[in-house]
C-alpha cells in the first residue's frame, strides 16, 4: 500500500473495522516514513461472466434496472429495489466464488423477486426463462400458486 501523501511503501495498519455491513474492511494505516495517517477500503472482488464470455464487476445496479423493467406498473419502490439487489448480491457472495456466471445472478434474483411482486417475477422470468407459449406462463403460475399455499 502506497501512501497517498509521500507514495512510500510501507504503512502499518492502526485500526481495522468492517464497514458495509461487513461486505468490506475498514482499515485506519500510518505511513511508516512521513508518519501520516490515511484511511483504505478493502473489499472482495465480485466478477460476472457473460453469455458473450465478457468479464465485468457485479454491480447492483445492473441487477436494479434489470428488474425495475419487470416491475413498471407495479407497486415496488426504489428502496424495495435496493434491498433486493442487496439479497442478491449477497446470495451470490454465499457461494464462495470470486466469478460467477450471469445465468446465476438471475437464478439468485427470482426468489427475492417472488417475495417481492408475483406480476414483476412473472415478467422477469418470462424473459429470464425464455417462456414460448402460454403452457409456460400457467406452469410458472402454478408453481406460485403452489409455493403459495404452503406459505
Amino acid at each position: 500500500m502506497h501512501c497517498p501523501f509521500c507514495r512510500h511503501d510501507g504503512s502499518r495498519v492502526v485500526d481495522s473495522r468492517t464497514a458495509e455491513d461487513g461486505t468490506s474492511i475498514r482499515r485506519r494505516r500510518q505511513c511508516q516514513h512521513c508518519g501520516r495517517r490515511f484511511t483504505t477500503l478493502e473489499t472482495a472482488s465480485l466478477s460476472v461472466r457473460k453469455r458473450s464470455g465478457a468479464v465485468e464487476p457485479f454491480s447492483r445496479d445492473k441487477v436494479m434496472v434489470g428488474v425495475r423493467r419487470a416491475c413498471q406498473g407495479r407497486p415496488v419502490s426504489d428502496d424495495d429495489l435496493a434491498l433486493l439487489a442487496h439479497k442478491v448480491e449477497e446470495e451470490v457472495r454465499a457461494s464462495g466464488q470470486a466469478l460467477v456466471d450471469s445465468h446465476e445472478v438471475g437464478l439468485a434474483i427470482l426468489g427475492p423477486l417472488r417475495e417481492l411482486d408475483q406480476i414483476a417475477y412473472l415478467r422477469f422470468a418470462s424473459v429470464y426463462s425464455s417462456f414460448e407459449s402460454l403452457e409456460d406462463f400457467e406452469a410458472a403460475i402454478a408453481k406460485l400458486r403452489q409455493v403459495g399455499s404452503q406459505d
